[in-house]
């Protein structure tokens, strides 16, 4: 079976942002095409601050007009640039309900959410990229409890380490947001001071 987009996108950003794209990245980390093994030519400036920028865009399926949205909102953030952009993504609720087990992809929870499969505060949600404030609680709505695939995302979610700012209860299957994410609690691997420098230019 021929490798499908998110798999190629993994390979050319070095990153796996599917569990698919692991499993094929763990057999070949090289970029993809011909000549993927020979590329080792080192990158220009641009060209590391461009590849942070895009490894975030896929990290958390966002737009481009949305991502430029997010880093203006981070600049007038009391705290780093580069902290508050990551703090903005990870309280989208995509990004929780992916945090928390309820989906095996950002691309999987933004689906749910976009087809009404959550809540915020007790009230459904269908935007992806609502914003969460401390405190505030996403939960699965009661005729999607036994949706097959967040039941399957839940099930395989031993597995998963859930960021210390969300706290979750499968069993209610709802999380909350209970602290502000902090740099060294966010699970992205990235030099997020490159993507604040390409957008600063």
């Amino acid at each position: 079976m021929p490798a499908g987009p998110k798999v190629k996108i993994s390979r050319a950003l070095g990153i796996a942002i599917t569990p698919k794209a692991a499993r094929i990245m763990e057999r070949r980390s090289f970029t993809p095409g011909q000549h993927g093994l020979a590329r080792k030519k080192s990158p220009s400036t641009f060209k590391m601050q461009l590849m942070e920028k895009q490894r975030l865009k896929a990290m958390y399926n966002v737009p481009e007009n949305q991502l430029r949205y997010y880093y203006e909102k981070a600049t007038h953030s009391h705290e780093s640039t580069g902290t508050a952009l990551l703090a903005l993504l990870e309280t989208r609720a995509d990004a929780a309900v992916y945090r928390m087990g309820f989906a095996r992809t950002i691309y999987a929870a933004r689906q749910y959410i976009a087809h009404g499969h959550f809540s915020i505060n007790g009230r459904r949600v269908y935007t992806p990229s609502h914003p969460l404030k401390v405190g505030t609680v996403i939960s699965v709505n009661e005729k999607s409890k036994n949706h097959p695939q967040i039941v399957e995302a839940l099930t395989h979610s031993g597995s998963v380490v859930v960021p210390e700012y969300y706290e979750v209860n499968k069993v209610k299957m709802e999380g909350r947001l209970i602290a502000k994410p902090l740099r060294d609690q966010i699970p992205v691997k990235l030099a997020e001071q490159h993507i604040v420098e390409y957008y600063s230019r």
